[in-house]
């Protein structure tokens, strides 16, 4: 196959794999911090395996970047399993919103007029998630609380995000070290929350090796292998398949409909990023 088309499928496939986390976690017989400490485990196992990259390159300032990304792994579960699926993923994926806010002071990076346009929209589409009052549906039993974790997800995001940044271009052997060991925190800090493990049954450890194997492992190395081949702006775009899957899969398979606010909140991000990556790829000169 062509290597240019093999590698856009290759993070179409992961983009489509990471989007299956909300239904899966739903779908889990086990607790909220089972959950992520065991999701995580086993990620981090599969990606050690996968990854021989991840095995190199640990110290103390990825260490510290993992510790950003573990609290968006167990923040991420837990408000899965309170609100739904779609607001999980959007609340989170308004990360770039406090990325503009805080890296003038972290990376020293200032404020574009285009940034500031940018921000506002994302920022309206933050606020439309807390209009009114959603209805709790048994796959989402306190949207409101689900909805406050998944906000905080999306600053610990943004603070992996400018951990890596902070780590320096072409770190990919850093940025594997930081997911293997922000996966190894994550199962290490939820354990204490997550045991004892009482009635362990067959189609809730399929679901976690499931998550942990293929949801996690198989996706990122789907992605660490197609995105240095791909220009960023398309490859941020097909990536953004993610969040718009991420309830269609949860409305297969759980009947989980979003409400008509969090809909337009989550549009306004998704559509608010891309265009802000369009632009920044057309004012940045092209690589050599």
């Amino acid at each position: 196959m062509n290597p240019r088309i093999a590698n856009r499928l290759l993070l179409l496939a992961a983009a489509v794999l990471f989007s299956t986390g909300g239904a899966a976690i739903k779908a889990a017989s086990f607790s909220s911090w089972q959950v992520a400490s065991f999701r995580s485990a086993i990620a981090a196992a599969a990606l050690a395996l996968l990854l021989p990259e991840a095995r190199r390159g640990w110290n103390r300032r990825v260490l510290l970047v993992a510790c950003a990304y573990a609290a968006t792994l167990v923040l991420f579960v837990l408000s899965t399993r309170l609100t739904t699926a779609a607001n999980a993923i959007f609340l989170q994926g308004a990360a770039p919103l406090y990325i503009m806010l805080l890296s003038p002071w972290l990376l020293g990076e200032p404020i574009g007029t285009r940034d500031l346009g940018f921000g506002s929209v994302v920022a309206v589409g933050l606020a439309l998630f807390f209009v009114g009052r959603e209805t709790a549906l048994t796959t989402a039993p306190d949207p409101l609380h689900g909805n406050m974790l998944a906000a905080l997800a999306g600053v610990t995001w943004a603070l992996t995000l400018m951990g890596l940044r902070w780590l320096g271009r072409g770190g990919s052997s850093a940025a594997a070290a930081i997911v293997v060991a922000g996966n190894l925190i994550a199962s290490l800090v939820a354990l204490p929350m997550a045991l004892p493990v009482s009635g362990l049954a067959w189609k809730g450890l399929a679901v976690l090796l499931y998550l942990g194997i293929v949801q996690v492992g198989l996706a990122y190395f789907c992605l660490t292998r197609a995105i240095r081949h791909v220009p960023a702006f398309e490859a941020s775009a097909l990536l953004l398949l993610e969040p718009a899957l991420n309830p269609v899969w949860a409305w297969m398979v759980h009947g989980e409909r979003p409400g008509a606010w969090a809909l337009a909140g989550g549009g306004l991000i998704l559509a608010a990023s891309l265009v802000h990556t369009w632009r920044q790829s057309r004012a940045q000169p092209a690589p050599a």
